[in-house]
Protein backbone atom coordinates (compact mmCIF):
# COMPACT_ATOMS: atom_id res chain seq x y z
CA UNK A 1 0.00 0.00 0.00
CA UNK A 2 0.86 3.42 -0.62
CA UNK A 3 -0.01 6.73 1.07
CA UNK A 4 -0.06 9.73 -0.75
CA UNK A 5 -0.97 12.79 0.32
CA UNK A 6 -1.50 15.73 -1.96
CA UNK A 7 -3.21 19.51 -1.68
CA UNK A 8 -6.65 18.90 -3.64
CA UNK A 9 -6.67 21.93 -6.07
CA UNK A 10 -2.93 20.58 -7.25
CA UNK A 11 -3.48 16.73 -7.62
CA UNK A 12 -6.44 17.35 -9.90
CA UNK A 13 -4.31 19.32 -12.40
CA UNK A 14 -1.95 16.72 -11.90
CA UNK A 15 -4.50 14.58 -13.01
CA UNK A 16 -5.68 16.28 -15.71
CA UNK A 17 -2.04 16.86 -16.83
CA UNK A 18 -1.74 13.11 -17.16
CA UNK A 19 -5.08 12.66 -18.11
CA UNK A 20 -4.22 14.64 -21.68
CA UNK A 21 -0.50 12.93 -21.78
CA UNK A 22 -0.56 10.08 -24.47
CA UNK A 23 2.33 7.98 -23.46
CA UNK A 24 1.15 7.65 -19.85
CA UNK A 25 0.22 4.22 -18.21
CA UNK A 26 -1.91 6.24 -15.61
CA UNK A 27 -0.22 5.16 -12.66
CA UNK A 28 0.93 7.13 -9.46
CA UNK A 29 4.37 5.47 -9.02
CA UNK A 30 5.19 5.21 -12.89
CA UNK A 31 3.42 8.76 -14.26
CA UNK A 32 2.11 11.13 -11.32
CA UNK A 33 5.52 10.74 -8.76
CA UNK A 34 8.45 11.31 -11.67
CA UNK A 35 6.67 13.82 -13.42
CA UNK A 36 6.52 15.96 -9.76
CA UNK A 37 9.87 14.97 -8.39
CA UNK A 38 11.24 16.64 -11.76
CA UNK A 39 9.13 19.65 -12.05
CA UNK A 40 7.87 20.30 -8.75
CA UNK A 41 8.93 19.36 -5.13
CA UNK A 42 7.76 15.58 -3.96
CA UNK A 43 8.69 15.03 0.12
CA UNK A 44 8.92 11.15 1.29
CA UNK A 45 8.77 10.21 4.45
CA UNK A 46 10.59 7.08 5.81
CA UNK A 47 7.81 4.38 6.62
CA UNK A 48 10.44 2.63 9.72
CA UNK A 49 10.23 6.13 11.45
CA UNK A 50 6.72 6.40 12.37
CA UNK A 51 5.40 2.28 12.32
CA UNK A 52 4.45 0.77 15.46
CA UNK A 53 6.00 -2.87 15.79
CA UNK A 54 5.83 -4.97 18.22
CA UNK A 55 8.15 -6.09 20.77
CA UNK A 56 9.34 -9.32 18.73
CA UNK A 57 10.21 -7.47 15.43
CA UNK A 58 13.69 -6.39 14.92
CA UNK A 59 12.36 -3.62 12.05
CA UNK A 60 9.01 -2.62 10.71
CA UNK A 61 7.68 -5.18 7.96
CA UNK A 62 6.09 -4.11 4.82
CA UNK A 63 6.15 -5.18 1.48
CA UNK A 64 5.16 -4.43 -2.19
CA UNK A 65 2.65 -7.02 -3.66
CA UNK A 66 2.24 -5.53 -7.13
CA UNK A 67 3.19 -8.09 -9.01
CA UNK A 68 2.36 -12.02 -8.48
CA UNK A 69 5.83 -13.31 -7.46
CA UNK A 70 5.58 -10.57 -4.26
CA UNK A 71 2.10 -11.36 -3.55
CA UNK A 72 2.90 -15.26 -3.63
CA UNK A 73 5.90 -14.49 -1.82
CA UNK A 74 4.00 -12.29 1.09
CA UNK A 75 1.44 -15.18 1.25
CA UNK A 76 3.98 -18.32 2.19
CA UNK A 77 6.07 -16.21 3.96
CA UNK A 78 3.01 -16.60 6.70
CA UNK A 79 3.32 -20.28 6.95
CA UNK A 80 6.95 -19.98 8.29
CA UNK A 81 7.75 -21.23 11.76
CA UNK A 82 7.86 -17.49 13.16
CA UNK A 83 7.16 -15.17 10.25
CA UNK A 84 8.57 -11.92 10.12
CA UNK A 85 4.45 -10.94 10.12
CA UNK A 86 3.55 -13.02 12.90
CA UNK A 87 -0.47 -13.27 12.75
CA UNK A 88 -0.44 -14.85 16.20
CA UNK A 89 1.27 -11.94 17.83
CA UNK A 90 -1.28 -10.68 20.39
CA UNK A 91 0.41 -7.37 20.70
CA UNK A 92 -1.32 -6.86 17.29
CA UNK A 93 -4.50 -8.20 17.19
CA UNK A 94 -6.86 -8.73 13.78
CA UNK A 95 -9.24 -6.30 13.89
CA UNK A 96 -11.18 -6.37 10.94
CA UNK A 97 -14.37 -7.72 9.08
CA UNK A 98 -15.01 -11.55 9.74
CA UNK A 99 -17.61 -13.79 8.80
CA UNK A 100 -18.66 -16.70 11.50
CA UNK A 101 -17.37 -20.29 10.04
CA UNK A 102 -16.99 -23.51 10.70
CA UNK A 103 -13.34 -24.45 11.28
CA UNK A 104 -11.04 -26.45 8.88
CA UNK A 105 -11.68 -30.12 8.75
CA UNK A 106 -9.42 -33.09 7.61
CA UNK A 107 -10.77 -36.43 6.56
CA UNK A 108 -10.02 -40.07 5.93
CA UNK A 109 -6.81 -41.71 7.33
CA UNK A 110 -5.37 -44.07 4.94
CA UNK A 111 -2.15 -44.53 3.12
CA UNK A 112 -2.14 -42.25 0.24
CA UNK A 113 -5.44 -40.73 1.21
CA UNK A 114 -4.85 -38.99 4.42
CA UNK A 115 -6.38 -35.46 5.30
CA UNK A 116 -3.10 -33.13 6.57
CA UNK A 117 -1.26 -29.88 6.32
CA UNK A 118 2.21 -29.37 7.05
CA UNK A 119 3.70 -25.61 7.70
CA UNK A 120 0.30 -24.61 6.08
CA UNK A 121 -2.26 -21.87 7.36
CA UNK A 122 -5.79 -23.42 6.57
CA UNK A 123 -9.02 -21.24 7.01
CA UNK A 124 -12.21 -22.07 8.67
CA UNK A 125 -14.89 -23.43 6.14
CA UNK A 126 -12.07 -25.42 4.49
CA UNK A 127 -12.21 -29.47 4.06
CA UNK A 128 -9.12 -31.03 3.31
CA UNK A 129 -10.35 -34.33 2.25
CA UNK A 130 -7.55 -37.10 1.67
CA UNK A 131 -5.55 -34.88 0.05
CA UNK A 132 -2.01 -33.59 1.23
CA UNK A 133 -1.08 -30.02 1.52
CA UNK A 134 2.22 -28.56 2.26
CA UNK A 135 3.50 -24.83 2.95
CA UNK A 136 0.16 -23.64 1.52
CA UNK A 137 -2.10 -20.82 2.52
CA UNK A 138 -5.88 -21.80 1.86
CA UNK A 139 -8.44 -19.31 2.47
CA UNK A 140 -12.09 -19.64 3.31
CA UNK A 141 -14.59 -22.64 1.68
CA UNK A 142 -11.86 -24.86 -0.13
CA UNK A 143 -12.55 -28.31 -0.64
CA UNK A 144 -9.73 -30.43 -1.33
CA UNK A 145 -10.24 -33.36 -2.48
CA UNK A 146 -8.48 -36.86 -2.09
CA UNK A 147 -5.26 -37.89 -3.81
CA UNK A 148 -4.36 -34.13 -4.27
CA UNK A 149 -1.04 -32.74 -3.49
CA UNK A 150 -0.42 -29.08 -2.51
CA UNK A 151 2.73 -27.83 -2.28
CA UNK A 152 3.81 -23.89 -1.44
CA UNK A 153 0.26 -23.08 -3.17
CA UNK A 154 -1.72 -19.70 -2.34
CA UNK A 155 -5.36 -20.42 -2.97
CA UNK A 156 -8.05 -17.81 -2.30
CA UNK A 157 -11.88 -18.31 -1.13
CA UNK A 158 -14.06 -20.88 -2.57
CA UNK A 159 -11.92 -23.16 -4.51
CA UNK A 160 -12.53 -26.87 -5.31
CA UNK A 161 -9.96 -28.80 -6.16
CA UNK A 162 -10.53 -32.17 -7.92
CA UNK A 163 -8.97 -35.84 -7.18
CA UNK A 164 -5.41 -36.19 -7.97
CA UNK A 165 -4.43 -33.05 -8.76
CA UNK A 166 -1.10 -31.98 -8.49
CA UNK A 167 -0.33 -27.97 -7.63
CA UNK A 168 3.02 -26.61 -7.13
CA UNK A 169 3.65 -22.77 -6.67
CA UNK A 170 0.64 -21.80 -7.61
CA UNK A 171 -1.80 -18.72 -7.41
CA UNK A 172 -5.42 -19.66 -7.76
CA UNK A 173 -7.66 -17.35 -7.91
CA UNK A 174 -11.35 -17.02 -6.25
CA UNK A 175 -14.07 -19.70 -7.11
CA UNK A 176 -12.02 -21.75 -9.30
CA UNK A 177 -12.85 -24.94 -9.64
CA UNK A 178 -9.87 -26.96 -10.66
CA UNK A 179 -10.39 -30.15 -12.82
CA UNK A 180 -9.85 -33.90 -11.55
CA UNK A 181 -6.34 -35.13 -12.07
CA UNK A 182 -4.76 -31.48 -13.41
CA UNK A 183 -0.65 -31.21 -12.91
CA UNK A 184 0.86 -27.48 -12.12
CA UNK A 185 4.16 -26.92 -11.56
CA UNK A 186 6.28 -29.62 -13.32
CA UNK A 187 6.54 -28.64 -16.64
CA UNK A 188 7.55 -25.17 -17.09
CA UNK A 189 7.14 -25.14 -20.49
CA UNK A 190 3.16 -26.92 -20.55
CA UNK A 191 2.47 -24.41 -17.60
CA UNK A 192 3.20 -21.38 -20.19
CA UNK A 193 1.27 -22.54 -22.51
CA UNK A 194 -2.09 -22.55 -20.49
CA UNK A 195 -1.60 -20.10 -17.36
CA UNK A 196 -0.04 -16.99 -16.77
CA UNK A 197 3.81 -17.87 -15.10
CA UNK A 198 5.75 -15.31 -13.63
CA UNK A 199 9.74 -14.29 -13.38
CA UNK A 200 10.23 -16.48 -10.96
CA UNK A 201 8.19 -19.65 -12.16
CA UNK A 202 4.87 -18.95 -10.07
CA UNK A 203 1.80 -20.06 -11.80
CA UNK A 204 -1.49 -17.76 -11.98
CA UNK A 205 -4.18 -19.88 -12.08
CA UNK A 206 -7.73 -18.28 -12.81
CA UNK A 207 -11.66 -19.82 -14.17
CA UNK A 208 -11.18 -18.17 -17.60
CA UNK A 209 -7.65 -20.33 -18.22
CA UNK A 210 -9.49 -23.35 -16.66
CA UNK A 211 -12.50 -22.92 -19.24
CA UNK A 212 -10.51 -23.18 -22.10
CA UNK A 213 -8.36 -26.29 -21.31
CA UNK A 214 -11.84 -28.13 -22.14
CA UNK A 215 -11.59 -26.07 -25.72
Amino acid sequence: MGIYVFKTKFLMEQLRRDAAEPGSSRDFGKDIIPYIVQHGKAIAHRFAKSCVRSTAENEAYWRDVGTVDAYWEANIDLTDITPELDLYDRDWPIWTYAELKPPAKFVHDEDGRRGSAVSSLVSGDCIVSGASLKRSLIFTGARINSYSTLEEVVMLPDVHVGRNAKLKRVVIDHGVRIPEGLVVGEDPVLDAKRFRVSEKGICLVTQDMIDKLAL
